[in-house]
């Protein structure tokens, strides 16, 4: 009966919503310097520091915005500090290190990226 309640929903390739997150964490960490950078060279009154071939600051600072407001209101402590240490690190982590460093047995942390992941999806209307 379960699942036949749920049939209605469409299935979700976990594989291509966790490519698609990664794509954007991976980016949104140069979006977050760029947009740290405009900032810092509109308060010093310098503009055009740099070449401009494209024209998406505004789109960039929404993306940097909706993905900080994701990982701050969506995501338990937790799973923050999972998401954080695997993807948003300068530091390139092995997901072993860091399921040790938390304290975590494999398969809790597995779950908890996993979670993550789909909560994160879900907040940047990726699913």
């Amino acid at each position: 009966m379960g699942a036949e309640q749920l049939s209605f929903l469409d299935p979700v390739n976990e594989k291509a919503v966790r490519k698609a997150v990664v794509k954007e964490l991976k980016a949104y960490k140069a979006l977050r310097v760029a947009v740290q950078n405009k900032q810092e060279q509109e308060q010093e009154g310098v503009s055009n520091l740099f070449p401009s071939l494209q024209k998406s600051e505004t789109k960039n600072e929404v993306k940097v915005r909706q993905i900080e407001r994701a990982l701050q209101f969506t995501l338990d402590e937790m799973e923050r500090k999972i998401i954080e240490e695997k993807y948003l690190s300068p530091c390139r982590n092995n997901d072993i290190n860091i399921y040790l460093d938390l304290g975590l047995t494999k398969d809790q942390y597995y779950i908890k990226k996993r979670d993550a992941i789909f909560q994160i999806a879900t907040a940047l209307r990726i699913i």
